[in-house]
């Protein structure tokens, strides 16, 4: 649906906003023209508590019902020509806006409008945030334009861990080679001679030949000797595991936080800090109005 076709332009705030690179964030107030009374900008805020303030014309956006989607990135947003987004859009501010955005300007003046307001903002409401710039209010989430309360805001550290990979260990083998001595025993045969008296037993043997002769008589010999031989053999197996081991790391880190000082005018007493916790006002003793 264009923007043309809603029937109450102030649905649009609290809307979320896309655009071509994803969410833009949120329409705070719309704008419109002042001739024809048609909502012509929206301001959009987004980062941190919604503290960034960008005017986004409504021209080449559309509705869906529940966001706003409009064809322009993040970085046409953020580097949008800024505007205070409690005044009115003059001519040469329009004209800078659309100069920014790529189109075709304007030739009259928007108002700001909240979802209960109409008209221009600044008449409406002219109480402002007088701790910054002249005419520059915070955009805060209960400050001069809500209440008359201020927010304060601090940044908290949040500490988390990711896994991630550090390295890579491999298993690898190679050869090497050592000399390695042993001791084996061995046996050999030496020639002994023995003598035996002739008896009835072996007479015989010894009467079997010539009565005189001239005989040689041999006898082999064996020995042992180290024969070396090698096999290959499996000994062990080696594998690679891990174990988690915690360790204490510590983080520094800098952190920024809001101070809220409280400033009185000539004539005008100033009391000590009161918190109250579940009480009124009126039970803290006082009716503030």
């Amino acid at each position: 649906m264009t923007i043309a076709g809603i029937d109450d332009p102030n649905v649009l705030t609290g809307a979320q906003v896309h655009g071509t690179d994803g969410d833009l964030g949120k329409v705070d107030s719309v704008y419109f023209d002042n001739a024809t009374d048609k909502p012509e900008w929206v301001a959009v805020t987004s980062g941190l508590f919604g503290s960034h303030v960008s005017l986004v014309p409504l021209q080449q956006g559309s509705w869906d019902g529940r966001a706003l989607t409009v064809p322009f990135d993040k970085a046409a947003i953020k580097n949008a020509p800024h505007h205070d987004p409690d005044t009115a859009i003059s001519e040469t501010d329009e004209a800078d806006l659309y100069r920014h955005y790529g189109m075709d300007a304007g030739t009259t003046s928007a108002t700001g409008r909240g979802e209960s307001a109409v008209g221009d903002r600044s008449a409406v409401d002219d109480r402002r945030d007088r701790s910054g710039d002249a005419g520059i209010q915070g955009r805060d989430t209960s400050g001069p334009t809500t209440d008359d309360a201020m927010t304060r805001s601090e940044e908290q550290l949040r500490v988390s861990t990711e896994r991630r990979e550090v390295g890579k260990a491999r298993l690898r083998k190679h050869i090497v080679t050592e000399n390695v001595s042993t001791t084996v025993p061995v046996s050999h045969e030496e020639v002994t001679l023995e003598r035996e008296p002739i008896t009835e037993t072996n007479r015989a043997d010894a009467l079997a030949g010539k009565d005189l002769s001239e005989e040689t008589h041999e006898v082999t010999l064996t020995a042992e000797r180290a024969v070396a031989g090698k096999e290959t053999v499996p000994v062990e197996r080696v594998k690679l595991g891990t174990e988690t081991v915690t360790e204490q790391q510590q983080v520094d880190e800098t952190l920024r936080k809001e101070q809220i000082e409280v400033e009185g005018t000539e004539g005008v007493d100033v009391t000590g800090d009161r918190t109250t916790t579940g009480r009124t006002d009126r039970d803290a003793g006082g009716d503030r109005r």
